[in-house]
């Protein structure tokens, strides 16, 4: 059973419509990762900057993105970007600046999209900064789920919609148009929600966000890797 059909049960989109990169190593699935929250409830710490495993945070949303086959990886930043520019190493991935991103999520999910334009990537695969109990081989479950630039994936957790979510091409204008403040694009899943594939992930992965100081305690300062389950 494929990745798309792990919870639907139903077939994922003809793979004869899928978009191959040009190694003729599959579909081009480029990482796009959200990184520009200011930690307003962790008394304004960027949630970037946060360590994990001895190294900022973003750096192991990147890891988990590169580990997952996705590629090309773009990285917005809003908080604090000068200061995650100079502490994270971010080699090999795009990097841009949300300047609007105390708006919210919305803001850097359309700086995030219109980076990708022209890239010639079929979809891009969606992730937080924020929720490291989320590994490489749930966004390698999802990004496998790709076949088309109409396609709509997203991880499920016990059956509830979460994330990484991925948006085949064909949809980006539609999200840029419709995603503000924090809804992200809520506006665009609801209005497809029939489209949407589920992709079991609740048995390799966690879905929690690092939101408030009593979240802290899941993430591993100093620790070597290993840690959490699902990272």
């Amino acid at each position: 059973m494929s990745a798309a059909e792990h919870l639907t049960g139903r077939p994922a989109e003809s793979p004869t419509a899928a978009v191959a990169d040009p190694t003729g190593a599959g579909p081009t699935v480029a990482g796009l990762l959200l990184a520009a929250g200011g930690g307003r409830r962790l008394g304004g710490r960027p949630k970037a900057l946060l360590p994990h495993r001895g190294r900022p945070l973003v750096e192991n949303a990147v890891r988990v993105l590169r580990e997952a086959g996705c590629g090309p990886i773009h990285v917005v930043l809003g908080a604090s970007a000068a200061e995650v520019r100079e502490r994270a190493d971010l080699t090999d991935c795009v990097v841009v600046d949300n300047p609007d991103w105390e708006e919210g999520m919305g803001s850097s999910l359309r700086v995030g999209l219109d980076s990708l334009a022209g890239t010639g990537a079929g979809a891009a695969l969606v992730s937080l900064v924020d929720q490291p109990g989320i590994g490489s081989a749930a966004v390698a479950r999802v990004r496998e789920a790709y076949r088309s630039p109409t396609s709509l994936v997203a991880a499920a957790y016990d059956g509830e919609r979460g994330h990484p979510v991925l948006f085949g091409a064909d949809r980006w204008a539609d999200i840029v148009r419709t995603a503000t403040g924090d809804r992200g694009a809520r506006v665009h899943l609801r209005e497809h929600a029939k489209e949407v594939i589920l992709v079991e992930c609740g048995d390799i992965a966690q879905d929690y966000d690092i939101d408030t100081p009593p979240d802290l305690a899941r993430l591993d300062p100093a620790g070597p890797e290993g840690g959490l389950r699902g990272a």
